[in-house]
């Protein structure tokens, strides 16, 4: 391999030239016949331009009218989801500190360990539920005023929590 085709590869023994150890790279005479356009010659198997890679633009097409950002009735999905779980693991957490107030005075057994559950799921369900009703009153709210004034600004959201709050209480 000395000097032959004038391939101008280093030539390594053992297993590090067969893991790419050593310097060994590829000369501009071994590339001479792969097509790269516009890149640094990364291998001789790659035969993409990496332009064609980038994306700045953006990742989903939409219908034509629509907007880029999500609306209020789309947004009320993951406001309420999210509340339940937001309630549910605070009621959960309560739940686990009333439970071990509680039975402070009761030895570790099987009674014990089931008044805590039962507190942990009773606490952890009233307070999804109640988190929950509050998001959906809000997001209703805000949907039907954003559709009553045919505008998406911070009237809506203010007016919206006003009307939660005065219903809730």
């Amino acid at each position: 391999m000395e000097g032959g085709g004038g391939s101008g590869n280093k030539t390594t023994g053992g297993l590090a030239g067969f893991f790419g150890a050593g310097g060994a790279g590829y000369s501009h005479a071994d590339l001479a016949g792969v097509p790269l356009t516009g890149m640094n010659p990364l291998s001789p198997y790659l035969n993409v331009d990496p332009r064609y890679l980038v994306q700045d633009t953006d990742e989903f097409i939409l219908p034509t009218g629509a907007n880029k950002t999500r609306g209020r009735f789309e947004l009320a999905f993951f406001t309420i989801g999210g509340c339940c779980m937001t309630g549910a693991a605070f009621g959960a957490m309560n739940g686990l500190r009333l439970g071990l107030k509680e039975t402070q005075n009761m030895a570790w057994s099987k009674p014990r360990n089931v008044q805590i559950l039962n507190l942990v799921t009773r606490q952890g369900a009233l307070w999804a539920n109640t988190l929950g009703s509050l998001a959906l009153l809000y997001s209703a709210f805000g949907v039907i005023i954003e559709k009553a004034r045919g505008a998406e600004d911070d009237l809506n959201t203010v007016a919206a929590g006003t009307m939660t709050g005065m219903l809730y209480k």
